[in-house]
This record gives structure tokens, C-alpha cells and sequence, in this order.
């Protein structure tokens, strides 16, 4: 029997992709035996392994014929931080999905442009020199979502989606995804990223971290929205209780939590004194959006709180979680077009079906390889 052939790679090629996808050598020693031998250069892998292995690392392989390992900076302007510094190392997860969602987007502005669309006027239209509530005014009459526009949404949760859909409305893609692409198996970590905003003015995007608790979606969603006002491409992980960060950062917070909840509401509206909980749901009720950024907004309005504000943020951000419902994954026809924005999706559709693209290409900018579930996809849009 001929001796497995075996390719040439060098050992810290191996280590930096098993790094790069924050697996250990135990999470991968029952499908790769040898890897600790190939680690060290006491043995080779054969190229089917080699394969095998950057599949399972995420890693190009053609990476792993280099010199030395590649530096792989975001391709955005990255302004996350954690403890008050720069998180240097991005995840193969959130690579792949900035550079999908870029491809989506190029698709979408030459998709635009043959239709003779004009740029959008509020891409770019504030500045973070603006004053904050005249900021967050402007974006709440573009985006229909004043108070009491909100009172006609059951929850602060349909106020979330109408937000999204008002967005796109105005024509800017929002995608809502928990995992990589359509891959179930790949999914994002919210403690590394919570979204971002690729600002252009013919196609803006902003991606959600679906994996993200709904609770933390709004807030980020309106801080990617100030970031296309601003018309600044930008990767996040500010959450309405944020304090550090750039200046940009911390005015697209500041802007986002007064789009929100306006601090002169809260200020009229909040109770002291009573049960804190009750209190917290019922303004939840009354402004549609989650306890936590109004926990927030009580303390940012000067608010009495009965405990220090870290211990109740941190305990309110725990009575979220714990009811939260386990997710069942829900319809496929339901939550593609939320991951790759239902703007975009009839987009597509709508150019295959009349001959401008492939069906290979649409395929795979929606995320899936069947001929069928085009068609069930297209039909469930009202495209069909």
C-alpha cells in the first residue's frame, strides 16, 4: 500500500490557526490525533488532513502554505474595547461575517445605481459636534419613532422589529444574525462584537449581533443608526451602560440613549419610591423599550435609585437573562430574510427573477443552495 503523501506546513501556521478559532488542542484532538505531533514538526499532515483542518479552524488554506502567519486586522474601523483597551485579535467568525455583509453591500449599491437611486441625505447629515437631543430628534422624526408613536406596539419587542423595518423603509439594511452566514454551527459571540455599521450612501448596512439578548439589540441598533447619520463605518460593543471609548463612541451612546428615552420624558414619568422592578417594567411598557436602558436612562436623568446603579445594573441584566425564552431556531422562511434584511432578500430576488443575476450568485448571497427554497423564499416576500 503507498505511504499517505504529506504536504509541507510550517508548525506555527497550525498553532496561529488553531488560535485564531479560539479552539485548544483537546477540542480538536478527537477528529486531528496527531495535531499535537504536527505542532511540534515531528510529523507532517497529509493535504486531505490539511484540509480537514482548516475547515474546522475556518482558515483559508491557502494560509496555511504561508511563510509566516498573516496579520488579519478588521477591515473596518474597529472601536471596541474592553477594560479601556483595544481588542486586538478579531475571531474568523467575525471576519467572515464583516466581509459577507461587504460583498452584500457592494451587490446592493451596484444594484441601486442601475436603478437610478439617489443617495440617501441622511447619511452623513450629523456631526459628533451636534447637540445630542437635537441629534437624536432628527433620527427619531426620520424613522418614525416618537413616544407616542411607539403606544400602538404591544411590547417593546414589536418596537424593536418596527424600528428595523422603519430603517429599512428610509434604505438602510438591517441584518439580524446570531450565526455565521446560515451556519448554525458558527456562532457569534456578543462579548466580542454587538454589530456594526458600514456607511455608504447609496447602501448602508447594519448588522446585529443576533446572539445578543433582544434586550441589548435596540440599544445597539440606534447606536449603528447614529453611526449612518454620522456617516462613519464603524465595528461596536457598546452597550447602553458604556462609559469608555472613543468620543464617536461615546456620542453615538449618548445619541442613541436619548433617541430611545429623551431625558426630559424619563424625568417626568419616573416614580421613586416603590418597587423598583414594577417601576422599571412599567416605564418599559410606556417608552417600548427594555428595563435596562431605562435603568439607565433614571441614572443618566439624575434619578433617586434605592442601591448603588452598578449592583442593580448588573442585577437587572441577570432578571433579563434568566427570562429569556430558549430559542428554537423558528421558520427558516421567518429568519433568513431578518438575517440578511428583507430589503436586501427582495433585491435579490427580484434581479434573478428578471435575468440581471445569476442563480448561483443569489444563492449564495442569501445563504442557501436550493433552486426550491428560492422559490418558497421568494413567495413568503410577496416577490412571487
Amino acid at each position: 500500500m503507498a505511504m499517505p503523501v504529506r504536504v509541507t506546513v510550517k508548525p506555527q501556521l497550525l498553532n496561529w490557526a488553531r488560535s485564531r478559532s479560539s479552539l485548544s488542542v483537546a477540542d480538536l484532538r478527537p477528529r486531528f490525533p496527531k495535531l499535537e505531533e504536527w505542532e511540534s514538526g515531528a510529523l507532517q499532515p497529509t493535504l486531505k488532513q490539511l484540509e480537514d483542518f482548516a475547515n474546522a479552524t475556518h482558515t483559508p488554506i491557502g494560509m496555511l502554505f504561508l511563510s509566516e502567519p498573516p496579520s488579519e486586522p478588521v477591515p473596518i474601523p474597529d472601536f471596541r474595547t474592553m477594560a479601556n483597551r483595544a481588542i486586538s485579535r478579531p475571531s474568523p467568525n467575525l471576519l467572515d461575517t464583516v466581509y459577507l455583509c461587504q460583498q452584500r453591500q457592494e451587490w446592493f449599491r451596484d444594484f441601486e445605481k442601475s436603478s437610478g437611486a439617489q443617495p440617501l441625505s441622511f447619511v452623513g447629515s450629523l456631526s459628533a459636534a451636534d447637540d445630542v437631543v437635537q441629534a437624536a430628534n432628527q433620527m427619531r422624526q426620520a424613522l418614525d419613532f416618537s413616544v407616542e408613536s411607539r403606544r400602538q406596539y404591544a411590547s417593546w419587542t414589536e418596537a424593536l422589529r418596527a424600528l428595523r423595518e422603519h430603517a429599512e423603509d428610509l434604505g438602510v439594511l438591517v441584518m439580524v444574525s446570531g450565526v455565521v452566514g446560515s451556519n448554525t454551527h458558527r456562532a457569534l459571540d456578543p462579548s466580542e462584537f454587538r454589530g456594526f455599521a458600514l456607511a455608504d450612501e447609496l447602501a448602508p448596512v447594519i448588522f446585529i449581533n443576533g446572539a445578543d439578548t433582544k434586550a441589548a439589540q435596540i440599544f445597539t441598533l440606534a447606536h449603528e443608526l447614529a453611526h449612518v447619520w454620522l456617516g462613519q463605518t464603524a465595528l461596536s460593543n457598546s452597550t447602553i451602560d458604556s462609559t469608555v471609548g472613543n468620543a464617536v463612541e461615546r456620542w453615538c451612546n449618548r445619541v442613541a440613549a436619548e433617541f430611545l428615552v429623551p431625558v426630559l420624558a424619563i424625568r417626568g414619568e419616573y416614580r421613586p419610591g416603590g418597587d423598583l422592578v414594577e417601576e422599571l417594567e412599567r416605564l418599559a411598557r410606556r417608552f417600548r423599550v427594555s428595563t435596562l436602558v431605562i435603568l439607565r436612562r433614571i441614572k443618566d436623568a439624575g434619578g433617586a435609585l434605592p442601591a448603588a446603579y452598578g449592583d442593580l445594573y448588573d442585577a437587572e441584566l441577570r432578571r433579563v437573562i434568566a427570562l429569556r425564552p430558549a430559542g428554537s431556531g423558528g421558520d427558516f422562511y421567518n429568519t433568513q430574510p431578518v438575517r440578511v434584511s428583507k430589503k436586501f432578500a427582495r433585491a435579490v430576488i427580484t434581479s434573478t427573477l428578471e435575468g440581471q443575476t445569476l442563480y448561483n450568485e443569489a444563492f449564495r448571497l442569501l445563504g442557501f443552495k436550493k433552486q426550491s427554497t428560492f422559490q418558497e423564499l421568494a413567495q413568503s416576500l410577496g416577490v412571487l
